[in-house]
């Protein structure tokens, strides 16, 4: 009798692997082939080939957004082998050999539009220029100088700093307009012609100005639209670029290209700007903005490989790019680490939209199909982090929180969740959040888990990841 039950659970157990029971987690190493590529800035070709430009005249291209290959940096420049000479006018403006995140566009000639930009960095004496090649690998051929900041008479606690571009067509697909600026006077809009790449007259000096002011820490303007919600989403990068300083990545959004544009709070960002004196001061400025993430470290729990722990630091000057046959969404950003200092390496998320219409950012790194590599589970070991409000100088790390079966969390933060068809929300800690779950990749813990992110009704970002290790 005990050998008959024994035989049909073992029966049972094979008929429920041929069904496809997938395991919670499943260990499978992803090759990841990175590249430094400051500012990456991204473009998609019409073979579907992917470009990134970044400052100092980097370059790399990829074909499925996790192996890039560079083609261009400053001392072997594809993008312009002879710059010095090409670009000797913006580099005499600003006094520097130094050249900022570029963007590059094709417009309806088939041809492509780099908009360039040389400042020393020290000062927002700047040049902003415009070069344009049959190739999306250059040569780039200079055109002219778009803009200049620091002449005489400017002031830069008002004025922009002529510097990363961002060059977009409306929703209309027909008004062509770039966003620019960092810290100095901030962020301003300017139209532009889409026949010629040049700036429309009669919008002298510089534009509408959108937010900033008093040298706030804020750049790397980058604005899209979303056909499905009917917001410009106006994406920016808050704190200082360095492993130690803070870069953050917010987004805000109009139904206006021109603003005024909003937060999650629903304060204007027109507000967003150090008071008079106080320059470079982030806690005037870190209330503003739907923070998506800053540094942060996914601490490994118990039965966990601990020996690959590497705090994110410093992620930010991202681009987004909305790939229409797959519906889906990317930001494109470079990070820094704890452990390397000043290296950095350019990262791919996928961006999910919440029940408010808000992008909410992956805590993990984009990798084709993972959905297919495991099952998505909301039970057992979660660890969960917080980005807060805050311009954080060093990571955010997680907490250990257990997601049980009847929708409770307890551990290190205590609440509640529901989901269903890959939605969820959750109430943390007495704050409520919503967002999607789906299956990532771990890259410290070589695992495919799942993953939650989500925004509060007031724009903070939640991110949880399943740890590795469990039944």
């Amino acid at each position: 009798m005990r050998k008959v039950r024994w035989t049909a659970f073992v029966m049972l157990l094979v008929m429920l692997a041929s069904l496809g029971a997938a395991p919670a987690e499943t260990a499978q190493q992803v090759k990841f082939k990175n590249v430094s590529v400051h500012d990456p800035s991204v473009l998609r070709t019409e073979d579907g080939r992917f470009y990134i430009y970044g400052s100092h005249m980097q370059a790399a291209w990829s074909d499925d957004l996790v192996n890039w290959k560079m083609f261009s940096k400053l001392d072997k420049c594809a993008l312009q082998p002879e710059y010095a000479v090409e670009f000797k006018e913006a580099m005499t403006w600003a006094q520097t050999g130094t050249f900022w995140a570029p963007d590059v566009i094709q417009l309806a000639d088939g041809r492509y539009y780099m908009y360039y930009c040389c400042c020393e960095g020290s000062s927002p004496l700047s040049a902003l220029g415009l070069a344009v090649s049959d190739s999306p690998e250059g040569p780039f051929e200079n055109v002219q100088i778009l803009l200049k900041s620091g002449e005489s008479g400017y002031d830069a606690t008002q004025y922009p700093n002529a510097i990363d571009p961002c060059v977009f067509f409306d929703a209309s697909g027909q008004r062509l307009y770039m966003v620019y600026g960092s810290y100095s006077g901030g962020i301003f809009l300017l139209e532009l012609d889409p026949e010629t790449g040049l700036i429309l007259p009669g919008q002298e000096p510089y534009g509408v100005h959108l937010l900033g002011g008093n040298h706030g820490c804020i750049e790397a303007p980058y604005i899209v639209y979303n056909e499905d919600t009917g917001y410009y989403y106006l994406f920016l990068s808050f704190g200082g670029l360095g492993v130690n300083d803070g870069y953050n990545i917010r987004v805000c959004r109009s139904k206006d290209v021109a603003g005024p544009y909003e937060d999650a709070a629903g304060q204007s960002m027109l507000e967003c700007k150090c008071a008079p004196g106080n320059f470079w001061n982030n806690d005037d400025i870190a209330p503003y903005g739907t923070k998506l993430m800053g540094g942060y470290l996914f601490k490994p729990l118990a039965g966990e490989n601990s020996d690959r722990e590497n705090a994110i630091r410093s992620p930010g000057h991202n681009s987004v790019y909305f790939d229409e046959d797959s519906g889906r969404w990317f930001i494109l950003h470079h990070t820094r680490f704890a452990s390397t200092g000043d290296r950095y390496i350019v990262q791919v998320r996928e961006l999910f939209f919440n029940e408010a219409g808000w992008p909410m950012a992956a805590p993990t790194r984009y990798v084709p199909e993972a959905e297919d590599k495991a099952a998505l589970t909301l039970e057992g070991t979660f660890k969960l982090l917080r980005h807060e409000k805050d311009v954080n100088l060093t990571e955010h790390v997680s907490v250990a929180a257990d997601f049980a079966p009847d929708g409770t969390i307890s551990g290190q933060a205590g609440g509640s969740f529901t989901a269903a068809d890959g939605k969820i929300e959750l109430t943390v800690d007495g704050v409520r959040y919503t967002g999607v779950c789906y299956v990532g990749y771990d890259e410290t813990q070589e695992a495919f888990v799942s993953c939650v992110t989500a925004l509060s009704d007031d724009g903070q970002a939640l991110w949880a990841m399943r740890a590795t290790g469990q039944d």
